[in-house]
């Protein structure tokens, strides 16, 4: 889909091809919805679903800004540290209180969003610090903004972590079967509670860097993110039925929403039909990935 799309735009776009374009449009812009993928990329592995991505950005971003603003640069890490936390909230709630992951995290969606918002009262956050900005917009390669860059390393280390490390390992086989899984000694509810902390972590990694992007926070900054997450995560390939794909997949999907995001604003599609398309696309990503063969009865 992803070749079908760039061959697609090229030809409607003379601007789609260029440097400057995929670098600091389709890149820079798909860095931050990449983050966000993987950090869902993990509970759809192990056949959970994190829900509350997009807003544990924004409060993550929010207490990032309000950071910088009391402690300067030294508070871009308090983004990492609340998505952890959060994370860790979903993961001990949802395995310990045998709680579907879904509704933990639709509950804890409305917590973190609705504290956001208490804590901004409704408004943006801004704040000013040039050593944050520019750990974001600055070019430590040549002409690679620093949010690409850091973009591409966690995604290095997400790879790593899922192939070459027993939680990776264990991810897919909780995926695969948690009761199997469970029989073989392994403690499952350790690892289901460390794929939230995971998750987490990414989100409060991808608030701190949208932050820093924008100059400010607001609670809602991630509307948006929670849907395009999910569909660059199935049409990266990665199977909501759980233990099968992963994060290296997820790149892809996230190219094709931003390559498709990108090539509509080119050629002038409105923002209202563009929601419509990504809507039938994500439909169509979850009919071609599912195997049906693992499902009985659809309901």
């Amino acid at each position: 889909m992803l070749v079908i799309l760039l061959a697609l735009f090229t030809a409607l776009s003379p601007v789609f091809l260029t440097f400057n374009n995929l670098v600091n449009s389709i890149l820079m812009n798909s860095t931050i919805l990449l983050l966000v993928a993987l950090a869902g990329t993990f509970p759809i592995l192990q056949q959970s679903i994190d829900l509350s991505v997009a807003a544990n950005l924004g409060l993550s971003g929010v207490l990032t800004a309000m950071a910088i603003n009391q402690f300067g640069f030294v508070g871009i890490f308090v983004g990492p540290f609340v998505g952890l936390a959060a994370g860790l909230v979903n993961g001990v709630v949802f395995a310990k209180g045998k709680i579907p992951s879904f509704l933990v995290t639709l509950g804890t969606q409305s917590v973190l969003m609705g504290g956001a918002l208490l804590l901004t009262n409704g408004s943006s956050q801004p704040y000013r610090n040039l050593a944050v900005q520019q750990l974001a917009i600055g070019n430590v390669v040549p002409r690679i903004p620093n949010l690409v860059v850091l973009g591409l390393v966690f995604y290095v280390i997400t790879v790593f972590v899922a192939f070459f490390t027993p939680f990776g390992r264990y991810c897919y086989a909780l995926g695969e079967s948690e009761k199997v899984t469970e029989l073989s000694g392994v403690p499952v509810d350790r690892y289901k509670i460390g794929v939230f902390v995971v998750s987490g972590l990414l989100c409060g990694i991808a608030g701190a860097l949208l932050t820093a992007r924008i100059s400010s926070a607001a609670a809602g900054m991630g509307q948006g993110l929670l849907l395009q997450s999910i569909a660059g995560v199935v049409m990266g390939g990665t199977a909501l039925t759980g233990g099968v794909g992963g994060p290296h997949r997820t790149l892809i999907g996230v190219l094709v929403i931003g390559v498709l995001a990108n090539g509509m604003n080119l050629i002038g599609i409105g923002s209202f039909v563009q929601q419509i398309i990504l809507g039938i696309v994500v439909v169509l990503a979850v009919a071609m990935s599912m195997d049906r063969e693992k499902i009985d009865i659809v309901k």
